[in-house]
């Protein structure tokens, strides 16, 4: 899993949790749609108007990170349930509108 938040939404939930005293313990700073990696490159392909990449082999991806691989192969699927409860509202919550606007910038 791929997870990722656009800057516009991450400075907004800094700001949130930093002035609104609802806010406290731990808060995942990220969009509330996690993508697979492979999606994330088919988004920026597209929004790019070029092909995504075609895939890395896993056994090369091994020999470059080593045991860090697991986080590029594996990944984690974090998703903001506190920001969500507390109301939160996310301007770019899927990744193809969050690439264009940062594109389009």
């Amino acid at each position: 899993w791929f997870s990722w938040i656009h800057v516009d939404d991450l400075v907004n939930l800094i700001y949130e949790a930093i002035s609104n005293p609802e806010y406290k313990g731990v808060i995942n700073g990220t969009a509330p749609n996690p993508v697979r990696l492979a999606e994330m490159c088919q988004h920026l392909g597209n929004v790019l108007g070029r092909p995504s990449w075609l895939p890395v082999p896993e056994f090369a991806v091994k020999a470059v990170l080593g045991e860090g691989a697991s986080v590029v192969l594996d990944g984690q699927k974090v998703v903001p349930v506190r920001a969500k409860e507390l109301g939160f509202s996310f301007r770019y919550p899927y990744i193809k509108d969050a690439l264009k606007a940062v594109l389009s910038s």
